[in-house]
């Protein structure tokens, strides 16, 4: 029978305490979202219901439900998905698969590493001073969600670039001695092979698009519209800028009212996620490699 030595054993023990180590670090980082969870279901639970999510404010905010502000954030993510996926993805595309790898090039990389860094109030100034003044788009949506694509911009490109650098470089090389243009090889074999990572951009775009305030607030976001916006050149309600108004700055709100606001934001950004988390995970299982 096999003896376990002193040094395995001491090499065991040690295994087992950065394993709980780990394991407490995990519990540290998932135990706060739990207890914010626990208490806006708690405390903002009771509020939820159909007439909530459904109508609109009334009496100057302190009653009535959210139904403006969840439509014009569903508003704000949508259009802020068309503007910016597109373009991250094409820039991606360029980074990886046609840019060569020179002094500008790197100039780019680290464009986007520091437009990542950004504040968001700076992203606020440059969408007041871009879309609303000098393409006279005003406070509208359209203004907004470009502030709210440009801010989320470097978040596609870099998910993507990762994605696309992730497929081996034997399937591209297998394409191109097949007869494949470059493109042929992206459109049929890289893009399909990279969808899966590109959705995870696209996850964290809309959960920072739908929580933003700053950006929206002096670009399209009004305090207080009690009606659906009709186009992107429209005023409209945000729940985040929302939930901000009635917990500092609308007395009497009832004390049940922003928790509820704030639950519902966070249970919509997590269906949207799930639909995301969940094509990603349907595209990941067809792969063959």
């Amino acid at each position: 029978m096999f003896e376990a030595s002193e040094l395995n054993i001491r090499n065991h023990r040690v295994e087992r305490l950065w394993g709980l180590l780990f394991l407490l670090m995990t519990v540290l980082l998932i135990l706060p979202v739990v207890v914010i969870l626990g208490v806006l279901v708690y405390k903002g639970g009771p509020i939820i219901s159909v007439d909530f999510l459904f109508t609109e404010p009334k009496d100057g905010m302190t009653a009535g439900g959210i139904f403006p502000a969840l439509v014009g954030t569903i508003w704000l993510v949508a259009v802020a998905l068309l503007a910016s996926v597109p373009v991250g993805i094409a820039a991606a595309l360029y980074l990886s698969e046609y840019a060569p790898d020179n002094w500008l090039t790197r100039i780019i990389n680290l464009a986007i590493i520091n437009l990542a860094g950004v504040p968001s109030i700076v992203h606020a100034l440059f969408g007041v001073g871009a879309f609303v003044l000098f393409f006279k788009f005003g406070t509208s949506i359209l203004a907004a969600s470009l502030t709210l694509a440009i801010m989320t911009l470097p978040v596609v490109i870099v998910a993507t670039r990762e994605s696309l650098q992730a497929v081996p470089q034997a399937f591209r090389e297998a394409c191109w001695n097949m007869g494949a243009s470059r493109w042929q090889t992206i459109r049929k074999v890289v893009l399909p092979n990279s969808i899966s990572g590109i959705l995870t951009g696209v996850i964290l775009e809309v959960s920072r698009t739908a929580g933003e305030t700053a950006p929206i607030m002096f670009t399209g976001a009004a305090f207080f519209l009690p009606f659906l916006p009709q186009s992107v050149f429209d005023q409209t309600m945000a729940m985040s800028l929302h939930l901000f108004v009635i917990s500092t700055q609308v007395p009497g709100v009832p004390e049940a009212m922003p928790y509820g606001v704030a639950l519902v934001l966070i249970g919509m950004v997590l269906a949207m996620n799930a639909v995301s988390i969940g094509f990603r995970m349907y595209l990941r299982g067809k792969k063959k490699w």
